[in-house]
């Protein structure tokens, strides 16, 4: 057996009557379409629920899968604690996928449980799941800070898994949407919240599990999405499957999007291999951003590879560097990204060597080997990163905040023999406060204590 089919239902305690209290009926057509969803998943007769969830064990570089026979959970921290399930595990089923994880090449097993207890993204879900006749067993997958290819890659590895043992499994991609969608909400307004939501619930309804893979990632974080990596791993799962996709309901009343869908397998569709699409448009738009790459890129790179293939810095200069490159010094900021997130980023606020060219070879080795918050970077990342060099002006002493702006000038905090650094232009640092707060956490220092501001404008290359 495979797959039978999935579902993606939101998870607000609020709708559990013991937790709501009353105040379920404001989202109750999602209640409705949950229990519809519920429904066409006890209909498929599932052996067991693999369930994918945003607040689940999670780690950035890891997919944790829960341990043991099985656990138990209540909704005590929601004021229910009468409310109550004991689960148990498909061990063989979680051992299969761990093994068929590992041959792929993911980081995925049982390691680094913290907090036994099932959490209220699986609770949730299965709340209404039991309501409708469905008490099998399950499997309680956690996400991770890994790409959406590999969050598909763990997908594809779990239907392999079912196929393999002969499982009757139905999917539960348990995610809430934006969390951004009103002023007076739990997490205020963006207006990046509706315009996610409105993408994801276009992309359920036509059951095109491509645009799961492709959106714009700072659009989802200024959106303070929460399923989607749970949605690509149920689009992994459901690789090369011809589905009958149905969304049932979408509210935000609450200021958070709930949404809830219904895939039922109908046979096999070798243009739903969604993976590979994505794979390649994401190599068509490197190969393309590459070939545009300016000089004061191109030597970033040129740096950085040879670091990582070698172990050795670059000892000559590429002829025909640019003179402001060869002939000027200033300090400069070399950064990584790899699928839309941060992979590195280091540099000098102010001249450290002989000129900007040699200042970026330094600081692109730095940046792959030395970010004290990432791994070095390896020989198999190194077609997927993306770079740009930011070379600071002279830096020049202000006294008040109002002399900054957020997209123009970067910002130094200073106190005694600490410094913190921020560039402009950054996603998500929106405001001057928001700026001198991340510089000056970066240089540990208090917001009571006295510092110094100064301010600089850069010339980014990317």
């Amino acid at each position: 057996m495979s797959i039978l089919g999935a579902v993606i239902v939101p998870h607000p305690p609020l709708i559990i009557p013991a937790v709501g209290r009353g105040r379920e009926q404001e989202v109750q057509t999602t209640i409705d379409a949950y229990r519809a969803a519920a429904k066409q998943a006890a209909d498929w007769e599932p052996e067991v629920l693999i369930v994918t969830s945003p607040h689940q064990i999670m780690y950035a570089d890891y997919f944790h899968i829960s341990p043991g026979r099985g656990v138990t959970g209540d909704m005590s921290a929601f004021g229910a604690s009468e409310t109550k399930m004991v689960v148990e595990y498909d061990a063989p089923l979680r051992d299969e996928i761990v093994r068929c994880g590992e041959a792929a090449g993911l980081q995925v097993g049982t390691l680094g449980q913290r907090d036994p207890y099932l959490d209220h993204g699986t609770f949730v879900p299965l709340y209404f799941l039991r309501e409708a006749g469905v008490d099998c067993l399950i499997l309680r997958i956690g996400l991770s800070g890994f790409s959406p290819l590999d969050h598909y890659r763990l997908g594809q590895c779990i239907a392999q898994a079912v196929e393999n043992l002969g499982r009757r499994a139905v999917f539960i991609a348990s995610g809430d949407l934006s969390h951004k969608l009103k002023d007076d909400g739990p997490y205020g307004f963006a207006p990046e919240g509706p315009e996610f939501d409105r993408q994801v619930t276009e992309a359920m309804a036509a059951g095109d599990f491509l645009r799961f893979l492709t959106m714009d990632p700072a659009l989802c974080d200024r959106a303070a999405e929460c399923g989607l990596r749970s949605f690509q791993i149920m689009a992994g799962a459901l690789d090369g499957r011809a589905v009958e996709s149905k969304l049932l309901s979408y509210e935000g009343v609450t200021g958070v999007g709930y949404g809830v869908a219904t895939f039922t397998v109908t046979g096999r569709d070798e243009n739903r291999r969604f993976g590979a699409q994505c794979a390649e448009l994401e190599r068509a738009r490197l190969a393309e951003k590459k070939a545009a790459e300016d000089p004061w890129v191109k030597l970033a790179r040129l740096s950085l590879e040879t670091f990582v293939k070698t172990g050795e810095q670059l000892e000559r200069l590429p002829e025909g560097l640019p003179d402001e490159m060869t002939g000027q010094a200033a300090g400069a900021f070399v950064s990584l990204h790899a699928h839309g997130q941060l992979r590195g980023c280091i540099g000098t606020t102010g001249p450290t060597t002989e000129s900007v060219a040699w200042e970026i070879v330094q600081n692109a080795v730095s940046a792959c080997a030395r970010d004290p918050r990432f791994p070095p970077v390896t020989i198999s990342e190194l077609d997927n990163l993306e770079y740009s060099v930011d070379v600071l002006g002279q830096p020049e002493l202000i006294s008040s905040p109002d002399q900054l702006d957020v997209k123009k000038y970067g910002v130094i905090v200073s106190c005694g023999g600490r410094r913190g650094l921020l560039l402009p232009d950054l996603e998500g640092v929106d405001t001057v406060e928001r700026q001198i707060d991340i510089a000056r956490q970066k240089g540990g220092i208090s917001s009571r204590e006295k510092y110094t501001l100064e301010r600089f404008e850069v010339v980014r290359h990317t």
